[in-house]
């Protein structure tokens, strides 16, 4: 009980603090517009790409599973790379990282708040994008299924939160260029994974590649529950049922990994004195 009260204060303090690190930069009027203005442009270099590179018009069906795949992977890099950036962070810039860690809370716990914080940004984003697709690009959700949309959405979410801790112990042991770390698996995820095409598109190894992430399953299982339809042939065999059940493994395996890869990471950065580590780079 004792360790489970310890990581809720972590998480407790680490959303708090991250929506303060995220929200807190300038006026609130500036940052609302900011928050209107980003999500927008993304979806606005989406329907030029498309429009150029697959030479369909909005109204082509393939179109709104594009949209929707391209929306909910802002919660991928968000997730992702705002967990494990949060050590580069609070160690490089801030220098309280050491201190976090003495606090009477856990760190893992805090470290699940701070990606909360990153979560509550890209549902922001994420809602204003869909509004403007809905409203300005003829977006419909032909087929909404609220039984398969909300397990899936928060089994995916799951399934990120933990991934992003393991990859916040590995930052734990970097020295510098920790802030790629998320990204750069965030952006594999957008390549592998069918956010914005089909993975029959990809190479075959590549493809058998991206079969194997769960963020696959995760669009799929979305596309479905809003559009009545996947994107990738591939996975049309597997029922609603079958996709949720990989990502409740998806989710166990994360939580597994992170805590068994994020303890080790700990002893080794404690014990070479790398919490308080600042290389000013």
């Amino acid at each position: 009980m004792k360790r489970l009260r310890e990581a809720w204060q972590g998480f407790k303090a680490g959303t708090w603090l991250g929506w303060q690190i995220e929200s807190n930069w300038t006026e609130p009027f500036l940052f609302a517009i900011y928050s209107v203005i980003k999500p927008v442009a993304g979806v606005l270099i989406l329907v030029f790409m498309y429009l150029v590179v697959a030479r369909g018009g909005l109204e082509n069906p393939l179109f709104p599973r594009v949209f929707l795949g391209t929306t909910f992977y802002l919660y991928v890099v968000n997730v992702l790379s705002g967990i494990s950036w949060a050590v580069q962070d609070d160690r490089e810039h801030y220098g309280m990282l050491k201190y976090v860690y003495m606090a009477p809370m856990h760190l893992y716990g805090y470290l699940l708040g701070r990606g909360m914080a990153k979560t509550l940004i890209a549902s922001v984003s994420v809602l204003i994008t869909l509004a403007f697709g809905i409203v300005f690009l003829g977006v419909r959700f032909s087929s909404v299924n609220p039984g398969l949309f909300f397990p899936a959405f928060f089994l995916g979410l799951t399934a990120l939160a933990f991934f992003g801790i393991l990859l916040a112990g590995v930052s734990l042991l970097i020295a510098r260029h920790g802030w790629v770390v998320g990204e750069v698996v965030a952006g594999g995820f957008y390549l592998l994974c069918g956010a914005a095409f089909p993975l029959s598109l990809l190479p075959g190894p590549l493809r058998a590649l991206g079969l194997g992430l769960p963020p696959t399953y995760w669009f799929e299982a979305l596309r479905r529950a809003l559009l009545g339809q996947g994107l990738n042939p591939e996975l049309e065999v597997l029922s609603d049922s079958a996709l949720l059940l990989i990502l409740a493994g998806a989710s166990f395996l994360g939580i597994v990994l992170s805590v068994g890869v994020f303890r080790l990471s700990e002893r080794i950065a404690v014990r070479r004195g790398l919490l308080d580590m600042q290389t000013m780079y």
